[in-house]
Order: C-alpha cells, then structure tokens, then sequence
C-alpha cells in the first residue's frame, strides 16, 4: 500500500471533533479523510491503515531522514508507529465521551529497519480491556512478513474531560 493521498492538512484535533463520536467512529473518519491525522504521522511517514473493534493497522515507510548514527532506522520511529497502533487498538473500544493516555510501553527490536524496502505493517490488538485499564499487544511487519519489532501497551482509560 501507498500513502494515502488528497488528506486534509494535518493537525490536532478540535475537542468537538474528539468528544462528538465513539473511538472506532473517530479513526475510521481519520482513515476516509474526513479528519485530518495528526502531524507526527505526516513527519514520520506513517499512516493509520485500517481499524475494527479492538485493532488497529498502521502502514509507514521509513525514510532515510529517520536514520540513527549507525545508518539505520532509528528505533523512535518503530516505537513511534508501534504506540500508534498499541493506542489506537485501545481507542476503538472508547464510547463517546472517553479518552485515554498510554501509561506504560515494553518494545522489542528484532531486525535492523533500513530505508528503501517499502512499506511496513504494524497491527495491534486490544489484549485485555476494563473499566480504567487496558492493554494490547502489536508487530512491526517487513514487507517480507518478517517481524521487525513488538511490544505492549497500557493504557489509562478516562472521563474525556479528564484529559484535557
């Protein structure tokens, strides 16, 4: 997959936009383009993909301005897509009206990520979700299939006045 073209420009999204649907609602109008996504996704080249209840897949493709000192990806920008997709697994389960913050994240880095190999996949699933808490789980994904890196995610679930 290409990123997706003819988006609004990116930017945070207004309290109105947030509170007025339930979290599934919110990112698929973020897929269609009907909101825009949110600036770091346009700085990191990575894009939200797909969601269904308790998922959610981003899709990136690493530049070569995402290099460390060593001349790979810098693992930031794995870590980056990877809380995306770890968060917004979580942000599916939201009614209207709630919000969330990530609390605590465990990565693993399994491959070196170099510029040039295309588009990587990244899909997180809601591993447990309660009333306050939840937790999900996600794989970066070469363009070969092999996994790149994988982590968790807790996250905190609030009133959604809470969060601001």
């Amino acid at each position: 997959m290409t990123r997706p073209t003819n988006r609004p420009t990116p930017r945070a999204l207004t309290m109105d936009e947030l509170s007025g649907r339930d979290g599934i609602d919110l990112l698929r109008a973020i897929i269609s383009g009907e909101l825009p996504q949110p600036p770091i996704a346009n700085t990191l080249n990575y894009w939200l993909a797909e969601v269904e209840p308790g998922k959610a897949v981003f899709e990136g493709e690493p530049l070569a301005d995402h290099f460390n000192p060593l001349g790979t990806i810098h693992g930031g920008w794995a870590a980056t897509v990877l809380d995306s997709a770890l968060a917004c697994a979580v942000h599916t389960t939201l009614k209207q009206g709630q919000a969330y913050t990530s609390v605590e994240m465990k990565l693993n880095f399994d491959r070196p990520i170099m510029p040039g190999k295309g588009v990587v996949r990244c899909e997180a699933t809601v591993v447990q979700r309660g009333s306050r808490i939840a937790t999900s789980e996600g794989r970066l994904l070469g363009p070969d299939g092999k996994l790149l890196a994988h982590g968790t995610e807790t996250c905190l679930i609030m009133d959604g006045r809470e969060a601001r």
